[in-house]
């Protein structure tokens, strides 16, 4: 049970959050192909810089106003109610995020990258309660520190995903 509710839980949130930073000369280079197909012109190092910087803090204004929201929700429709319809926003965000280089929309990226942050924002909240609730009695303080573990170790897993070695050799960009 612990390792489901770990890896199917915090596990994802950390990778998320550290995932981005690898593939960010795709990303990248993705924003200059689909400006330069609709504008004609190729963007500016620092409007480029600036435009990733968006994307790459959409995913923090999104997570805090997920905490913010978190607490409301949980009260109001219950722990579970609240995981499996985050469950649907996460999905959402993950179509807009997979789907942009179809569109050819670097804006789905941002997006996607906002509605991470607020399904992080009230996974991290309701995830942990959600946990205490149904574990046994003697397990339960055991059970709540492992989110923070598994949260780690998935931004371990995604350094280890991102270095630059393993990256390329399984690249097909």
């Amino acid at each position: 049970m612990i390792m489901v509710l770990g890896i199917g839980g915090t596990h994802l949130s950390g990778f998320q959050m550290s995932v981005i930073n690898y593939t960010s000369p795709y990303i990248q280079k993705f924003i200059n192909e689909t400006w330069l197909e609709r504008y004609g012109s190729v963007l500016h190092q620092e409007t480029l810089t600036l435009l990733w910087s968006f994307i790459m803090s959409m995913y923090c204004v999104g997570g805090m106003i997920g905490c913010l929201c978190s607490g409301y929700l949980t009260a109001k429709y219950g722990k579970k109610k609240c995981l499996l319809f985050n469950d649907v926003v996460l999905i959402v965000a993950t179509l807009h995020t997979g789907f942009s280089r179809r569109a050819k929309s670097f804006e789905m990226i941002l997006i996607g990258r906002f509605l991470e942050g607020i399904g992080a924002g009230i996974h991290m909240n309701a995830h942990v309660q959600y946990a205490g609730e149904i574990s046994p009695k003697k397990l339960r303080g055991f059970v709540n520190v492992t989110s923070s573990v598994f949260l780690a170790l998935g931004k371990a897993v995604a350094r280890i995903l991102g270095l630059r070695y393993l990256f390329y050799s399984f690249s097909s960009y």
